[in-house]
């Protein structure tokens, strides 16, 4: 035999990379949790995104209870991880629960104020002059009969706001006056508002119209040096302001129809009151 002749090496016994029978710990459900349920724990912080925090929430879950149930058989090792994720996904279904009552409620508020807005404060009529009271009359009506109001009479807010339109009495513009037209009459109406509400009441928004005789005809209002200027500045609780106001009427009419609007927020209400 060859001196050169090399001699077999011996060959390492294979050893495998794992112990037969073991497998690889399952944790990617504790993982799912935690991370969904975090998500889910901040999302529920802002209340528009309760639904968000309630999906998460949920998954959150019963992701983490499964994987509880993995660990209890031994095939997971993050039994913590696991357990924080179940119970960051119940924190997030109690914060979308929050979130969405705290939601409905400002929507329902926002919804009652739109409508509070666009019906207007509701007003009943208070006779004046010792007349029979007339509950929850209506405030547009064409006279007392038909469920409007009279001279002397009060249009009572359910807000405690109220309106009082006097006796109508004859009135002589000035040589400057605007809204006189040559050959009509003019009158002049007072008109108080009482404010028995919590709140000061701003009369910027007070607008005054006038109809007159049976045909409805629009009563020009009446300015000059003495009468037209109206209601200015608030009027505080448990105040009164007190303006004068002078319309146009043809010289036949016999009544005039006056309409006070206190504001956006309340009706319009009516007086007839006999020329």
């Amino acid at each position: 035999m060859s001196q050169y002749t090399q001699q077999p090496q011996p060959q390492q016994p294979y050893s495998p990379a794992q112990a037969p029978g073991v497998r690889p710990a399952r944790n990617g459900l504790g993982i799912a949790a935690l991370v969904l349920g975090l998500i889910g724990a901040v999302s529920g912080l802002i209340p528009l995104l309760f639904w968000l925090a309630g999906v998460l929430g949920l998954i959150a879950l019963v992701l983490g209870l499964a994987g509880r149930g993995r660990v209890k058989r031994g095939e997971a090792t993050n039994k913590g991880v696991t357990t924080f994720g179940a119970v960051l996904g119940l924190v997030s279904l109690v914060l979308a629960v929050v979130g969405a009552v705290i939601t409905f409620k400002a929507v329902g508020d926002a919804v009652e104020e739109i409508d509070k807005e666009l019906s207007g404060s509701s007003a009943s009529v208070v006779p004046g002059d010792g007349k029979a009271a007339q509950d929850d009359a209506p405030k547009d009506g064409g006279g007392a009969d038909a469920g409007g109001l009279e001279a002397g009479d009060t249009a009572a807010y359910d807000d405690g706001l109220e309106v009082t339109v006097g006796e109508v009495a004859a009135y002589t513009p000035d040589e400057f006056a605007i809204g006189h037209t040559k050959g009509n009459k003019a009158y002049k109406v007072t008109v108080v508002i009482e404010n028995k509400s919590e709140e000061k009441f701003d009369t910027a928004l007070t607008t005054l119209d006038a109809r007159a005789g049976a045909e409805g005809t629009t009563a020009e209002q009446i300015y000059d040096g003495a009468i037209g200027e109206g209601f200015a500045g608030t009027v505080l609780p448990g105040k009164k302001a007190t303006a004068q106001f002078a319309f146009d009427a043809p010289a036949d009419a016999g009544n005039l129809t006056v309409e006070v609007s206190p504001g956006f927020e309340w009706d319009a209400s009516q007086w007839d009151v006999k020329l």
